[in-house]
């Protein structure tokens, strides 16, 4: 699986300290797949950090993996790679047990069935968030899209960051857009609000079969979006102005990234030219409208809500009026 591994050097040390004391391993979870293959759903910091350790490269950095030289570490191995233990100390690395629970799903996958058993297993670490469970439960050409499109150059400007979210924050931004953008001809689009967390489970799990044509005209839909709004906006898209100040913020704000995303979409799809003027100067006064700015703070999953920054957006930007 394409989960990142997102142990710290502190936390890794710790755990296989606890081995080399004897101390027995919480039992790692697995979904068994059609051909056998099976799913970590709960254990793989665990299991790679046994990897690392005896393999002697750290996954967090690349670099030799050598135990924590700290007092929460037994002195006998503290700072020690796992070529320097001593013959007895490897073989009880090699010898500790794990025990493995296997679960088998005989009907259709969704949210009521896996999802929930990864999102409720947390048997040690760090829980799982929900595309990181996503990531796991819908495996398949448009999972694989996500982390595609998390690559492209016009998007890490725009999040600022050349390394990939270790918890798929970032993958779950991309996965929100589509979402967002074909809100208006799904079932969830006529209720009065959405449960985001299950819509974003519904939607990913509806287009974990699509078909290749699909998944061709999604990724182009996002980069011909992204790359437009990069050229317009540069690095403060879908980002906030602090308050009382011109001053853009760091992060991105998720309900301006609808707002924007899907508008930007919009005009693209209506042939709208983007001739006009400084589109940055339009997206600061947008930030500074009162009825944006109350769709945008407060009941940002309400449906209604979701239209009228959408709405906004697509007039202030471009003045073309978007179609719910």
């Amino acid at each position: 699986l394409q989960r990142k591994y997102v142990w710290t050097r502190t936390e890794a040390s710790r755990f296989i300290d606890s081995i080399l004391l004897g101390l027995p391993v919480p039992s790692v979870f697995f979904a068994k797949e059609q051909g056998e293959t099976m799913l970590i759903i709960d254990g793989f910091q665990r299991i790679m950090t046994v990897h690392d350790y005896v393999k002697g490269v750290f996954s967090g950095d690349g670099k030799i993996f050598k135990l924590s030289n700290t007092e929460n570490i037994n002195a006998r191995w503290r700072g020690k790679a796992f070529a320097e233990l001593d013959t007895e100390e490897k073989r009880r690395i090699r010898s500790s047990t794990i025990h493995a629970i296997i679960f088998e799903q005989k009907h259709h996958r969704n949210d009521t069935g896996m999802f929930q058993i990864f999102e409720r297993i947390n048997t040690g670490g760090r829980t799982l968030k929900a595309q990181e469970i996503r990531n796991c439960v819908y495996q398949g050409k448009c999972n694989d899209l996500l982390f595609e499109l998390n690559k492209h150059d016009s998007w890490r400007k725009i999040l600022g960051l050349n390394v990939e979210d270790s918890r798929m924050a970032d993958l779950e931004l991309i996965l929100r857009y589509f979402a967002m953008r074909d809100l208006h001809i799904r079932n969830e689009g006529q209720l009065k609000q959405i449960n985001l967390a299950k819509y974003l489970n519904k939607y990913m799990g509806d287009k974990t079969n699509s078909t290749g044509e699909d998944i061709l005209d999604m990724k182009q839909d996002f980069i011909t979006m992204i790359d437009k709004v990069f050229e317009l906006l540069g690095e403060n898209a879908f980002k906030n102005l602090k308050k009382e100040s011109e001053n853009f913020a760091s992060k991105i704000n998720p309900a301006i990234f609808d707002a924007i995303s899907v508008a930007t979409s919009y005009a693209i799809k209506t042939e709208y030219k983007f001739t006009e003027g400084n589109y940055l100067e339009k997206y600061k006064r947008l930030l500074k409208n009162e009825e944006f700015h109350r769709a945008s703070s407060s009941r940002t999953t309400n449906i209604e809500n979701i239209k009228t920054r959408i709405q906004i957006a697509a007039e202030f930007l471009y003045g073309v009026t978007y179609e719910w």
